[in-house]
């Protein structure tokens, strides 16, 4: 199974959406790659697993299902989403030196699990509204995997990734 990028509550910190929800929450630079244009496919985490229980119930044995999430989104476009639902200023937004040989995009197609009649159900702004209020809601989980780096005001990333 190849799922395209996931998202939702839990989400370890150093990765897009959770880094930039807890930063802004934080009232700290919101980092962004270059110029903000790389697109990726977003795929909310019950999504996910309601695809993993398709192909495991329709699927046949000795095939490679992708999962797309139907939600191709620039990573600015996910910056701003997640600074909007959180009535924070664009402001926040920085943008940072591109990594080398970052992609530009990831795209796939999921035929064959389409095939078996799944789909993925969760709109974009609905998943990600979920998310941000898990994060918002259960600071004692996230705050301990965080190092005291990560809410470095000199720095736009922090120390976790």
């Amino acid at each position: 199974m190849r799922p395209s990028n996931n998202y939702g509550p839990r989400q370890f910190p150093k990765k897009l959406i959770p880094k930039t929800i807890l930063r802004a929450l934080n009232n700290l630079p919101v980092p962004v790659y270059g110029d903000g244009s790389q697109v990726r496919d977003w795929l909310y985490v019950e999504d996910f697993a309601r695809g993993v229980d398709t192909v495991i119930e329709k699927g046949s044995d000795g095939e490679v299902y992708n999962l797309p999430g139907l939600n191709p989104k620039t990573n600015l476009e996910v910056v701003r989403d997640i600074l909007a639902l959180l009535g924070k200023p664009q402001t926040l937004i920085t943008f940072v030196p591109d990594r080398p040989g970052h992609d530009r995009r990831y795209a796939m197609r999921g035929d064959k699990v389409l095939s078996l009649g799944w789909r993925p159900r969760t709109p974009w702004l609905e998943g990600l509204r979920r998310t941000v209020e898990w994060y918002v809601s259960n600071e004692w989980w996230w705050r301990p995997l965080l190092k005291d780096e990560f809410f470095a005001k000199d720095t736009p990333w922090g120390g976790t990734g």
